[in-house]
C-alpha cells in the first residue's frame, strides 16, 4: 500500500490509469474510496491521484498533529513526490478548502479546478449566514439517520448507495469528526480579493437539494471568480459525484477539454 511518509503523518495514496494528472481530494463523509464512480471514468485519459487526507483511514495523523491546518501542505507534497505538473483538482465539500488554498499557493501548477459543494476558506458574511442556517436540517437528519452528506434523497431512493456511503465514512475510526468540522470553519479566512485573483479555469457544481453547503453559497463562492462556471444539479444533495455519477462525470469531463 503506498504511503507518503510526512512527520507525524502517513498518507494514503493511490495512481491509476495514465495521461495528464488528476487529483481528487474527498469530503468530510470520504476517503480515496469515495472516488470510485469517477476513476473508471476517467482513468483511460487521465492519470487519477486519489488519497485520504491525514487521519481519515487508512492514512493516519499523530494525536498532537495540526490536522486540517496542514491538508494543503500534505497535497502539495503529494503532487511534488509525484513529479506532476499541470494538475487538475477535484474538490468535494471539505477537499475544497485543501485544493483551493493549493490553486492560490501554487496557481502556476493548476490547469483547472472544479469546486463541488463547497466554498473552501473563503471569508464571507452571506456565506457564513447560510452555512448557520444549515445547521439545524443537518442535525435533523442524523436524528432520523439519515447522513446529510449523502441526503434524503439519496436515502429514500437508493437506500444501498446511502449505506455505502455511510459505511465508507464510518471507515475512519476515532476521527472527532465534530471537531474537525469546526476547525475548518475556523480556517475559512481567505479574503474575498485574494480568491478573486485565480486566473485558471474554475467549474463550480451544487446539488439543488444539499443541506450541508446550500447551493447558494457555492453560488456566491462562483460569484466572486472571474470566468467561474456555476452549474446547479437538480434532484442531488450535497454529493452529486456520489448520487448523479453520471451528471458529474459528464461535467467535468467536458470542462476538463475545455481548459
Amino acid at each position: 500500500m503506498p504511503f507518503l511518509h510526512r512527520d507525524g503523518c502517513d498518507l494514503y495514496y493511490e495512481v491509476t490509469g495514465h495521461g495528464p494528472p488528476i487529483v481528487f481530494a474527498h469530503g468530510l463523509g470520504g476517503n480515496h474510496l469515495s472516488w470510485w464512480q469517477q476513476v473508471p471514468h476517467f482513468r483511460d485519459r487521465y492519470t487519477c491521484v486519489t488519497f485520504a487526507h491525514r487521519g481519515f483511514a487508512p492514512s493516519t495523523e499523530a494525536s498532537d498533529g495540526p490536522g486540517p491546518a496542514a491538508f494543503v501542505d500534505d497535497l502539495a507534497a503529494l503532487i511534488a513526490h509525484l513529479d506532476l505538473a499541470d494538475v487538475r483538482l477535484v474538490a468535494q465539500s471539505m477537499g475544497g478548502w485543501t485544493c483551493l488554498d493549493y490553486a492560490l499557493r501554487h496557481p502556476e501548477r493548476v490547469r483547472a479546478l472544479v469546486m463541488a459543494a463547497t466554498v473552501g476558506s473563503v471569508a464571507h458574511q452571506e456565506i457564513d449566514h447560510l452555512l448557520t442556517a444549515a445547521g439545524a436540517t443537518q442535525a435533523a437528519l442524523f436524528a432520523r439517520g439519515i447522513h446529510p452528506a449523502a441526503g434524503e434523497r439519496m436515502a429514500r431512493e437508493r437506500p444501498a448507495l446511502h449505506y455505502l456511503y455511510t459505511e465508507i465514512s464510518d471507515l475512519s475510526i476515532g476521527l472527532d469528526k465534530e471537531r474537525l468540522r469546526r476547525d475548518l470553519y475556523a480556517l475559512r479566512t481567505t479574503p474575498a480579493h485574494a480568491v478573486a485573483a485565480l486566473r485558471m479555469p474554475v467549474l463550480c457544481i451544487s446539488g439543488e437539494e444539499d443541506v450541508v453547503i446550500p447551493t447558494g453559497a457555492v453560488a456566491l463562492l462562483a460569484e466572486i471568480i472571474p470566468g467561474a462556471m456555476m452549474v446547479r444539479v437538480p434532484e442531488s444533495g450535497h454529493s452529486v459525484y456520489f448520487e448523479r455519477p453520471d451528471v458529474f462525470n459528464r461535467l467535468a469531463d467536458d470542462f476538463f477539454q475545455n481548459a
